[in-house]
């Protein structure tokens, strides 16, 4: 069952990515509900997703410790 969370946050992020507030306004939902464990996971994703989208690098703030 938290697999499916974790995926379902890379869908939503992957399909909010057109507009940066959006973006990191659903990235700061998903940190608060996922288990330390799944931020960890959805951290290394997030680096990887953005590598092309400069627009987006300002969500980082909510991934730094």
């Amino acid at each position: 069952m938290a697999k499916a969370m974790l995926e379902y946050t890379k869908t939503v992020l992957q399909k909010v990515s057109f507009d940066s507030m959006l973006f990191c306004k659903e990235l700061e939902k998903a940190i608060s509900r996922l288990l330390p464990v799944e931020v960890e996971e959805l951290k290394h994703w997030l680096r990887q997703f953005i590598t092309d989208k400069p627009e987006l690098k300002q969500c980082l703030i909510y991934i730094q410790p």
